[in-house]
């Protein structure tokens, strides 16, 4: 006669297997576990596993065209001047940090999806429009050329620093309209990338010399806050650290 213990459905286990397999998880469970304890500062270097190669900052444009790549620069020198703080925006390198991204897979917004249809959208829906950030810049610039030449006489880059703040401030109050592109979508994805490429790491080429870091007091991208973390109201006068684990990249890169 068959013990029921021994009875299982098709495929599955009886019940004394059940039970024979929990005694030995109960054993096993009771086995004491030697925790491996770490000693010192870990012997990590930056970039170990995953290899990123700084952006060439002394390579030619990698997107813009030589006359883009003048408005540019005059654009950010002006978001960001040069003060008491920090260099300019533009001796920063944040035309750079821009011409980089537009050359890599965000330009093409290659992550996103990108296919119709295409409506207007409440502001929590964030940006809805077709174009590509390569496309924006290319259809903004051009535009904001000809906006200048028509009033003016004169590229942007070729303005004072007093009409470049101006057309400036009337983008971004949209009191200019620009010919092939919302002047709004144009002047606040300028904005948007200035400031990236202000406070970014310098691996990405802009932040040069990590000067908003050391305007900030930012310590950077440093492994081990493990000394510091009961030192408080202190200044510790770190030196910033980049990704790459230097504090002095774009003087040596």
């Amino acid at each position: 006669m068959k013990n029921k213990d021994d009875t299982a459905e098709p495929g599955g286990l009886t019940r004394r297997e059940l039970l024979g397999s929990s005694a030995a998880l109960l054993i096993g469970a009771s086995v004491p576990v030697q925790a491996l304890t770490l000693q010192g500062t870990p012997t990590w270097k930056p970039l170990d596993n995953v290899a990123v190669a700084p952006v060439d900052t002394e390579a030619e444009w990698q997107f813009f065209t030589e006359e883009e790549a003048a408005t540019v620069e005059a654009i950010v020198e002006r978001l960001i001047p040069e003060d008491d703080l920090s260099m300019s925006g533009k001796d920063a390198g944040c035309a750079i940090f821009i011409d980089r991204q537009l050359a890599s897979a965000y330009g093409g917004f290659e992550r996103l999806y990108m296919h119709g249809p295409f409506q207007d959208g409440r502001p929590e829906q964030g940006d809805q429009s077709a174009l590509t950030p390569q496309q924006r810049y290319r259809l903004g610039l051009g535009s904001l050329n000809d906006y200048c030449r028509h009033e003016h006489n004169a590229a942007f880059a070729e303005l004072s620093g007093d009409q470049r703040d101006q057309i400036l401030s009337q983008l971004e109050q949209n009191d200019i309209q620009l010919d092939d592109i919302d002047t709004l979508l144009f002047f606040e994805i300028v904005l948007q990338n200035t400031m990236e490429g202000f406070f970014a790491d310098p691996l990405y080429g802009g932040n040069r010399d990590m000067v908003s870091w050391k305007m900030l007091g930012f310590p950077g991208a440093r492994y081990d806050y493990r000394n510091y973390v009961e030192r408080h109201n202190e200044d510790l006068r770190f030196e910033p650290v980049s990704i790459g684990g230097r504090s002095d990249w774009q003087t040596q890169g």
